[in-house]
């Protein structure tokens, strides 16, 4: 799905505010998602937070070990959240809403998905933005993503959920530094900011992590600054982002098989868009390369709008776009940013650009 118009609604309307926040926590196999869910939830600012835990398997553990955390914890029943329980998520959070609605439940502000170790979390991505009546009640927050210090590299070599689990994160959190070597962990922290520059990296001993890394991921409201923009698709300072891209670079040679597929860049526009160049190039690059758009975001401008218009999307489906309020200080490019496998940057710029002297010559 494309944007097809603005889909701010009445005048005045803010529907990012209302609608309760979703962060899908990811990461291989033994990378300690269950734990750090645990001791997050036993932060005071978490004790309204309700969770959903998928595990791979015929008896699910995970969440006897969550359970006392959480006044409200759902079990996906065994099977892969990216593929057969879908569904299951969709009614799940339907229930919970509902529930939430009619008192039966605590008034959850926010929702925790743990995805089993084996998910692909882009499908889930689909099942949060594809479904209307969900997209009217949830917002994607964002994905943290967490990578074990001690087999991260061997998995990122190996299988190709770990690589994409790291590309599409909007949090990267490396997890077992204290048993690990330092260098190891030095190593794969360059590793993954090359595979990802776009994700704020940190560590976490013991499941122990700061909420507000957490926190405010997305865009929440209409009235969002520009800061808050530049945070969401650069979470770090622009020097820092720079040094992070010329080290994407620098370790290129020794990324493994899977994620050398991987490429992350920002294209940066100087003219405003029109709706109907914007609508056209995002489905062009759907339907040629979907199954390749790990990630798409950006900040654009489009021509008649009151501020920038926020994207996101993953492989063929993009969510309704969002026109945020104008603010002082806004950058006046638009920026895209692309996590893909196997596309080349040039392929994409030389779409966007091809789209837009068409559009040109049926305007003469």
């Amino acid at each position: 799905m494309t944007p097809q118009a603005n889909p701010r609604g009445s005048p005045g309307a803010d529907p990012l505010a209302t609608r309760l926040p979703v962060t899908v926590i990811t990461g291989f196999l033994g990378s300690g998602k269950t734990t750090l869910l645990r001791r997050l939830l036993r932060h005071p600012g978490m004790n309204r937070a309700a969770v959903i835990i998928n595990e791979f398997g015929e008896a699910g553990i995970d969440h006897e070990l969550v359970e006392a955390s959480s006044e409200q914890m759902t079990l996906l029943g065994s099977g892969c959240l990216c593929c057969t329980l879908r569904t299951d998520l969709q009614e799940t959070l339907r229930d919970l809403f509902v529930k939430r609605r009619s008192g039966e439940v605590i008034d959850f502000d926010r929702v925790f998905v743990e995805t089993s170790g084996l998910a692909d979390p882009v499908p889930v991505l689909h099942t949060l933005r594809g479904d209307g009546l969900l997209g009217a009640q949830y917002r994607v927050e964002g994905v943290v993503t967490l990578v074990d210090a001690v087999n991260g590299e061997g998995q990122l070599d190996a299988m190709l959920e770990a690589a994409k689990q790291a590309a599409v994160a909007d949090r990267l959190v490396i997890t077992k530094t204290d048993i690990a070597d330092s260098e190891g962990v030095t190593r794969l922290r360059r590793r993954l900011e090359a595979l990802n520059p776009f994700a704020l990296c940190t560590t976490a001993v013991d499941g122990e992590l700061d909420p507000s890394l957490l926190a405010n991921i997305a865009p929440s409201t209409l009235g969002a600054k520009w800061d808050d923009l530049d945070r969401w698709l650069d979470p770090v300072t622009s020097g820092k982002f720079a040094q992070r891209l010329g080290d994407a670079a620098r370790y290129s040679s020794g990324r493994g098989v899977h994620d050398a597929a991987i490429r992350s860049f920002c294209l940066w526009f100087y003219e405003p868009f029109t709706w109907e160049v914007l609508n056209a190039a995002l489905q062009a690059l759907a339907q040629l390369r979907g199954p390749d758009l790990l990630r798409v975001k950006g900040i654009v401008h489009v021509v008649g709008e009151r501020g920038p218009v926020v994207l996101q999307g993953a492989q063929h489906l993009f969510h309704p776009p969002v026109t945020l309020e104008g603010g002082h200080e806004i950058d006046p490019r638009s920026r895209i940013v692309f996590i893909v496998r196997d596309i080349a940057r040039e392929s994409i710029e030389a779409l966007f650009a091809a789209v837009g002297a068409l559009a040109a010559t049926r305007a003469q």
